[in-house]
């Protein structure tokens, strides 16, 4: 992974966006020697998000059956038959 310096990316915003776009590469972004961002391009942001998004969901449903907060498949069935008719 490429790093680059906040000041870089002040000066050099156009041709940082467009090697980003180009190359799908994450650039890290430091100020004072310390991470400060990442510059990542639309299509991976957008990925990363709809990933987390069912990583969230495979959470909740873990943290339900550990709670007890479950039902058998004959249960769930005819809970769902109502909509299924």
């Amino acid at each position: 992974m490429r790093t680059e310096l906040v000041t870089t990316l002040k000066r050099q915003a156009t041709e940082l966006l467009s090697d980003i776009e180009r190359d799908r590469e994450p650039i890290l972004i430091t100020q004072h020697g310390l991470p400060s961002a990442y510059l990542v391009d639309v299509e991976t942001y957008q990925a990363l998000q709809q990933r987390l998004g069912i990583l969230e969901g495979i959470a909740r449903g873990e943290q339900a059956l550990a709670e007890g907060r479950s039902v058998s498949h004959a249960q769930a069935k005819q809970r769902m038959g109502r909509w299924l008719k």
